[in-house]
């Protein structure tokens, strides 16, 4: 078994041939090789999203009859999460590339689909993501043809920055419902703020976005059904959210094991030689490892169910799309707390020398840490509780 490079490996490595980043596998090298740097760096990671274009992996949700990939939710969700493994940011604007895809097919019309999602392929496009019902700030006053027109700002607008095309919701203050979009990124009224300093997920490119007076046409307005199959475009954005969980715990759990291998010392009162033959040592990497095999597991039991649910199309059934609801809140809450256990249990067995600052071993967790804020998790043991309870499903809504 080859053992993945610890994080003081990676400083004295060899410079990444960047023309021969051009699969997966290049690619989980390239950015093993600068991921603890550009955690400490943030910013834009433009390189970074050259290579994974470079590596077809934008295509990965655009239907075939669109020239994409048409992988199915369990491929999809396997390679999101072995990016996040290595780099859960970047990992993270994938994902939510593929979710914007999602959006235009499941509510744009024959032509929208045709244009935007051919357009993906052929211009290699990264979307972003300002789609927020609950953000309101963001206005659209309709101009009597058929379009709007958009002032105010959204915030979290993950991976616009660098996008060509971008997905927006906006408040329509006289019907009270949200009007959705796509627009391009660089269009004129539209900035794009460089306001993302968080503690984890430095790379996401989530900060804030203001329109001022900017022009949505009327072929440009998507018109969201109320369906269950359309609906299961939240549960797609869940699932991003869980496998990005499952990658951090794994990386985490690479990174401890390597660290452990090259650098670990026995205690002194341990009465072994070394340190991988100390009792506790190993009961703590058994316990990290049954928490992310568990994550692991029951997200791909939930992509598949996903998978099924999202074969039948128009026709899904509403009982079917709660199953899967069901079945994506009882992965995210354990890769939830496998993520955020296993990134700090890192540091219970790596030892003092493994909080070095250049090694970032704490991105882990840091970046665990502001993605599980994202909807409070006792709501969904909530969910679960109440289906093992009384077998009650749960309701369709944002996050659920």
């Amino acid at each position: 078994m080859n053992e993945p490079r610890s994080s003081e490996a990676l400083y004295t490595q060899e410079p990444v041939d960047k023309s021969a980043v051009r699969d997966l596998a290049s690619l989980l090298d390239a950015l093993r090789a600068s991921a603890a740097q550009r955690d400490r760096n943030g910013g834009h990671a433009a390189q970074e999203k050259q290579w994974i274009a470079d590596a077809g992996l934008l295509t990965l949700a655009v239907p075939r009859e669109f020239g994409g990939r048409g992988a199915r939710w369990p491929e999809i969700y396997d390679t999101i999460r072995t990016l996040a493994r290595v780099d859960s940011a970047l990992a993270h604007l994938l994902g939510f590339t593929c979710l914007q895809v999602v959006s235009v097919d499941v509510w744009g019309n024959p032509e929208q689909r045709a244009r935007y999602l051919s357009g993906t392929v052929e211009g290699r496009w990264w979307w972003g993501n300002a789609v927020n019902p609950l953000d309101t700030r963001l206005v659209a006053s309709a101009t009597g043809d058929g379009g709007y027109r958009l002032d105010g700002q959204k915030g979290f607008c993950s991976g616009t920055r660098g996008s060509q095309m971008m997905t927006v919701s906006a408040h329509d203050p006289l019907s009270g419902k949200p009007v959705f979009a796509v627009v391009p990124t660089t269009r004129e009224g539209i900035t794009v703020h460089e306001d993302w300093d968080p503690i984890g997920q430095r790379q996401t490119d989530s900060g804030s976005v203001s329109f001022a007076h900017v022009r949505v046409e009327s072929h440009e307005v998507l018109h969201k059904a109320d369906t269950p199959y359309a609906s299961l475009r939240t549960l797609i954005s869940q699932q991003v959210l869980t496998n990005l969980f499952v990658g951090i715990a794994q990386g985490a759990l690479e990174e401890a094991r390597a660290y452990v291998n090259q650098n670990g010392r026995p205690w002194i009162n341990s009465g072994v030689e070394k340190a991988t033959d100390d009792p506790y040592l190993i009961q703590r990497f058994g316990e990290m490892r049954l928490q992310t095999v568990s994550a692991e597991a029951l997200a791909t039991r939930a992509a598949y169910i996903l998978d099924d649910a999202w074969q039948q199309g128009p026709a899904l059934a509403a009982e079917t799309r709660a199953h899967v609801a069901l079945a994506t809140s009882e992965a995210k809450i354990v890769a939830h707390r496998a993520a955020l256990d296993v990134s700090e249990k890192l540091f219970d067995a790596c030892g003092a020398r493994a909080t070095h600052a250049p090694l970032a071993l704490d991105r882990f967790w840091r970046n665990a840490r502001v993605h599980t804020l994202h909807d409070p998790l006792d709501y969904r043991v909530r969910d679960v509780g109440r289906y093992a309870l009384s077998g009650t499903l749960p309701d369709v809504s944002l996050y659920t």
